[in-house]
């Protein structure tokens, strides 16, 4: 197993916190939603939001993983 330099063990932190912020914000939003009456507009945005964050987050961890993988 290689070892993590600084800077992928701090893109690996950042890209964590944003799939849990984004997860509980989608799920926050969706209940909350729900339960005021939003429109659907709302919600749709919010899905894209959130989709576009774990998608990032996804990018830079397969980023990180790549460059580990050269790296053996």
């Amino acid at each position: 197993m290689s070892r993590r330099t600084e800077g992928e063990r701090r893109q690996i932190r950042q890209a964590s916190v944003v799939i849990v912020v984004a997860m509980v914000l989608w799920m926050g939003t969706s209940f909350l939603g729900g339960e005021l009456g939003l429109p659907v507009r709302y919600a749709f945005l919010v899905d894209m939001l959130c989709l576009a964050a774990l998608s990032w987050a996804l990018w830079v961890l397969f980023m990180v993983w790549r460059k580990g993988a050269g790296r053996e």
